[in-house]
């Protein structure tokens, strides 16, 4: 029976494209792996936010908290354009994790500049991956995925730059 109703469910969820069988699965699987990461590096942001500390506390945690925010709203872009494809999305947890390529950081203490440089590296690698799923939208003319991409990715440089630059130790 539970076989049964999977298949019955996904019928029930099926959205007419003209893209194609493997434009849906091609571009949903790639941008299953994105919202992974964008809510592993949400989180960590998050994580970083919460727990910086030092001169910089100020800046850094009103910057971390902008900047899992934006985010943040990358996320139900994401599963709805999914969906828009005809495709499934993430349901769980498990999923991310079994998904995500940003690494966790579950140390007890992460200094303030070491927090900027791996959410600036995570934030370039980001960026890196969106212009991979760019390519996969290209081959399929997937105009309309490929628009959000680029606007994702220059809001992930802009990061990667605020990173870089708050992150600068001064010479003197």
């Amino acid at each position: 029976m539970g076989k049964n109703v999977k298949t019955r469910q996904s019928a029930n969820l099926a959205t007419p494209t003209d893209l194609g069988a493997n434009a849906t699965k091609d571009i949903s699987a790639g941008l299953n792996v994105l919202l992974a990461d964008v809510f592993a590096l949400y989180l960590k942001t998050k994580n970083f936010h919460w727990h910086v500390s030092g001169p910089h506390f100020r800046d850094y945690h009103l910057m971390l908290d902008e900047q899992a925010d934006q985010i943040y709203a990358m996320g139900d872009p994401i599963a709805e354009r999914v969906r828009k494809l005809g495709g499934n999305t993430i349901r769980s947890i498990g999923q991310i994790k079994k998904l995500q390529r940003v690494l966790d950081n579950d140390a007890d203490y992460v200094t303030p500049l070491d927090m900027l440089a791996e959410l600036r590296e995570d934030n370039k690698q980001l960026a890196k991956n969106l212009r991979a799923l760019h390519e996969v939208c290209d081959e399929h003319n997937d105009i309309a995925t490929a628009s959000l991409i680029e606007n994702w990715v220059d809001e992930t440089e802009r990061r990667t730059w605020f990173l870089f630059e708050s992150g600068r130790r001064t010479e003197g």
